[in-house]
């Protein structure tokens, strides 16, 4: 097999490409050292020669998926999108209200149509990749952000009050709109901020107590855990891993606030937007189930054993201390609240190992973390004060890390076993 390597100038940048498949493919430094590991084992066997063995290396160019020009340019379009929308909101008040709503317009338009035109040109493309370049990535968090300013400006025209939870669920679902109809990552994460912060907001509106915010956050990490499974039926890794992770964030966000024992449902009611939230993650559940694999099933309906496990921890109000002296029935409640946070944050770990998400365990671990330390301090502190405290503390971060770890790579080797 004879492949010659020619070389390309574009935008000044010299690129590697195949007559046959055309630009050389990213691959991060973890997947080049594996194939140049297995092409070692093909050579090793007679599969390739050196020659094919040379070719197939050259094929792959090596990039970073989070890179610092990715960092920089994320959080430059993040700062101009928010000063966007801060501009709109403070400083155009001297300009007639429709002009200002026309200016915002054309502005959005212009930042959707530039992301679009470079999305199209081959030196933004990748090729046999779902990513596109980080370039195109931060415009389209710029258009999406840029939406935003429009909805607010509309409001503002219209004498609305900006304190509307419906304008952030307008701006997150003109975002997820957008973000499926080209295919990019940035406005689709736009989306589900939007669309939770809205759904959440508005049951807490009417509620005003601890229920009133974990049941919506519980039941849109139910929705985005069907997503998720919904998006892998369809082969779609590039929407799944985003509903996922969100689902994990939703998840553990609404059982760290259902493990404090003093979170009160005293104001709560069943809204319209929480009878139509309850139905929406049933339904969404259940269409993401039929057909599912096992794996699948439990990603679509462990969200849901959550949903039921924090509304009861919730409901279950242990007395308050006498004396600065926990009870039994609040020792009780922090162990078991403890250990279905515990059961949940493993679960989205291993998760994390199944679906191969780095980002997925390190949340699940974090999140870990972040929990024993509260709880350490909010149940223990009562009882073990000083030095003793914070020896607990490590010792049940150490033990808490080891059992962690231990069960990754339990889990890591049993997949390669299964695989081989």
């Amino acid at each position: 097999m004879r492949v010659r390597i020619l070389r390309h100038e574009t935008c000044g940048m010299t690129a590697n490409v195949h007559p046959a498949t055309g630009p050389a493919r990213p691959a991060t430094p973890g997947q080049l050292a594996w194939l140049d590991n297995e092409l070692a084992v093909w050579r090793s066997t007679g599969i390739v020669d050196d020659r094919q063995a040379t070719a197939i290396r050259q094929g792959y160019v090596e990039v970073r998926r989070f890179s610092l020009a990715k960092l920089l340019l994320f959080l430059g379009g993040g700062f101009v999108g928010v000063g966007l929308i801060w501009l709109v909101a403070t400083n155009l008040d001297e300009l007639p209200p429709l002009l200002r709503f026309a200016l915002v317009t054309i502005l959005w338009l212009g930042l959707v149509v530039s992301a679009e035109v470079l999305a199209g040109r081959r030196a933004h493309q990748v090729t046999n990749d779902d990513r596109s370049s980080p370039v195109v990535g931060a415009l389209r968090l710029l258009a999406a952000l840029g939406f935003g300013a429009v909805i607010f400006q509309a409001a503002q025209s219209l004498q609305v009050p900006a304190y509307e939870p419906g304008l952030v669920g307008f701006w997150g679902l003109g975002a997820l709109v957008y973000a499926y109809a080209v295919g990019g990552v940035t406005p689709l994460l736009v989306g589900v901020a939007g669309t939770t912060t809205w759904f959440v907001w508005d049951v807490f509106a009417a509620a005003e107590d601890g229920m009133g915010f974990v049941l919506p956050v519980l039941l849109a990490g139910v929705v985005a855990a069907g997503a998720a499974v919904l998006h892998a039926h369809r082969r779609s890794t590039l929407f799944a891993a985003p509903w996922r992770e969100a689902s994990a964030l939703l998840v553990l966000l609404g059982l760290f606030i259902a493990a404090f024992p003093y979170v009160d449902v005293d104001g709560f009611t069943w809204s319209l937007p929480t009878v139509l939230g309850l139905i929406a993650a049933l339904a969404v559940a259940g269409a993401s189930t039929i057909g599912a694999s096992a794996t699948h099933r439990a990603e679509a309906l462990v969200p849901l054993a959550a949903v039921a496990a924090g509304v009861l921890l919730v409901l279950w109000e242990p007395p308050e201390p006498v004396g600065g002296t926990v009870g039994a029935e609040g020792l009780a409640h922090a162990l078991i609240s403890v250990a279905v946070y515990v059961t949940a944050a493993g679960w989205f770990a291993i998760l994390g190992v199944l679906r191969d998400s780095t980002r997925l365990t390190v949340i699940a671990t974090g999140a870990l973390v972040l929990f024993t330390t509260v709880q350490s301090f909010a149940v223990f502190a009562p009882i073990v004060t000083g030095a003793s405290l914070f020896l607990l503390l490590g010792v049940v971060l150490l033990g808490s890390g080891y059992l962690f770890d231990r069960g990754r790579r339990r889990l890591a080797t049993s997949l390669e076993g299964a695989s081989a």
